[in-house]
């Protein structure tokens, strides 16, 4: 009895605050919470009236719905956010439509603007849906809210960067790491910056900041293969190049600059080598046959390099008019079939890593003129090029 009659004191006192808060704050959302609250009473009220014992089960549900409930409510408004904020919270990850999300987030600011939920989820919403202007605005409203959400500077630089702010998330970035030096994401998001801006040797300094915190990490020194790639120190390149394939063998792209750089050295068993991995684990570089080809040729196997030829021009059609300008496919190129599929194939990697690629082709393309090996190979490919069509 007396149990009864201290949670009959108990819950209808937390009836009371949870009904006075939802009169100071003006929010009708508490009605969900008291209809909870008179449920549990109700049915313990119940049983004290008639004087039977209810069953266990029931017994629970009522101290859940008219004491725990209202106490965790009550701890998470001081610590958290208020009822109307978890009452969107849980509504927008069950919901998965996302316009309704945001009416009710909406809503949400409007009725509370202090919110730091309300302009986080809203900016998500509007990252998601690709207005970085916007989603950078609400996320900047949100630091107001909560100056310790280090993520939400990250954000606000993600969402600068793609909108051409790119100094802003620079310097964004920046600030961030010198608080919080481990943040890993803003690492990779601050070297991707500066190399799209060409600042390459401050995005080095950035890789060894963050190798600090993470020595085995294959996107850090890929990073740095492709940074040192773009300084033309190919020695340090490969270098980091083989510890990211070190690391991790799977991932083949570090392979494939592997061989570019080999080529640049005229190390072709080498090369061949890094190709052969790539093909065999499907790099999503499809350059390697055609470079295959090219070695194949530079060693004199005319057959093998028409089949990696063929091969690299149904892969992707540029390779056919690349290799239609190239003096060493001269002798093969009448063997070689034009591509059925007018599609480029789509490749998956980054437009860092295509320029990479593309820098390192043009290297090579450069010192192969002026390489005396290769100079000697298209003088002989020209001679005989001269006696076929004489004899024709």
């Amino acid at each position: 009895m007396v149990e009864k009659i201290l949670f009959a004191i108990v819950s209808f006192a937390f009836f009371i605050i949870i009904f006075l808060r939802m009169i100071q704050k003006n929010d009708t959302n508490y009605i969900y919470m008291l209809i909870v609250q008179a449920i549990g009473i109700v049915l313990k009220f119940i049983g004290l009236l008639f004087n039977f014992e209810i069953p266990i089960i029931i017994t629970s549900l009522c101290y859940l719905f008219s004491v725990v409930l209202p106490i965790a409510i009550l701890i998470l408004e001081k610590k958290v956010m208020n009822f109307s904020e978890i009452i969107c919270f849980l509504y927008t990850h069950i919901c998965k439509d996302d316009e309704k999300n945001k009416k009710i987030i909406m809503w949400l600011i409007e009725k509370y603007p202090e919110s730091y939920y309300g302009h986080k989820t809203l900016a998500q919403i509007y990252e998601k849906e690709e207005k970085f202007d916007i989603a950078a605005e609400e996320y900047m409203r949100a630091l107001e809210k909560n100056e310790n959400d280090y993520t939400l500077q990250y954000k606000i630089a993600f969402s600068l960067n793609n909108i051409a702010r790119k100094d802003e998330a620079i310097q964004i970035l920046n600030d961030t790491l010198k608080i919080n030096p481990q943040y890993y994401e803003a690492s990779i998001l601050l070297v991707d910056i500066l190399y799209e801006k060409e600042k390459f040797r401050d995005a080095v300094n950035v890789c060894y900041e963050a190798l600090k915190y993470r020595k085995d990490d294959y996107e850090l020194y890929y990073n740095l293969g492709m940074l040192y790639t773009r300084l033309n120190d190919f020695q340090s390149a490969k270098e980091y190049y083989e510890k990211a394939a070190q690391i991790n063998s799977l991932l083949h792209m570090a392979k494939y600059n592997l061989a570019q750089i080999s080529l640049i050295y005229d190390e072709l068993d080498e090369a061949e080598q890094y190709l052969l991995d790539c093909i065999n684990n499907e790099c999503e570089e499809d350059g390697s046959y055609y470079y295959l080809a090219y070695i194949q040729m530079l060693k004199g196997d005319r057959q093998k390099a028409i089949e990696y030829l063929n091969i690299a021009v149904q892969e992707n059609e540029k390779y056919y008019e690349k290799a239609k300008k190239e003096t060493i496919f001269k002798l093969i190129i009448n063997k070689i079939n034009k591509p059925t599929d007018p599609k480029e194939k789509k490749k998956k990697i980054t437009k860092k890593e295509e320029s990479t690629i593309t820098h390192l082709e043009d290297t090579y393309e450069l010192v192969s003129n002026l390489n005396n090996n290769d100079m000697r190979v298209i003088k002989t490919i020209g001679k005989k090029i001269d006696k076929e069509h004489e004899m024709e």
